[in-house]
């Protein structure tokens, strides 16, 4: 039998990091899941409070989310519980939670991640 390579995270047990954002002057949270050191691929859980929007920027990457509970505020529209947004690498973009409450989101990045605020 091979070795068994297969991650499994109890996401519930873990608590979430605070990373507060000197550009927003607001606290975002995450949960590390998995990141790959070869490419730079990321999976989190992100959680932004209620009426905080990540204003207008870039990513030298592309990046989706995933709606858990909220709802996720884009410059494309807004998107519910069940929802997959993915973000082109270099649009420039905002999301971020609705005023009526905080949006959790799977984030998933396909090579390492930076923000570039315009």
């Amino acid at each position: 039998m091979q070795p068994c390579n297969v991650i499994a995270i109890d996401a519930n047990a873990l608590p979430w990091e605070e990373r507060f954002n000197k550009h927003l002057g607001r606290t975002l949270y995450r949960k590390n899941l998995v990141e790959d050191p070869d490419t730079g691929m990321e999976v989190r859980l992100v959680r932004y409070p209620a009426g905080v929007i990540n204003t207008r920027h870039t990513h030298p990457c592309a990046h989706g989310m995933y709606v858990l509970e909220g709802t996720l505020v884009t410059h494309a529209g807004r998107f519910g519980p069940g929802n997959f947004v993915w973000f082109p690498e270099g649009e420039t973009m905002e999301h971020g939670a609705s005023p009526e409450g905080d949006v959790t989101v799977l984030f998933i990045t396909n090579k390492p991640f930076e923000i570039h605020y315009l």
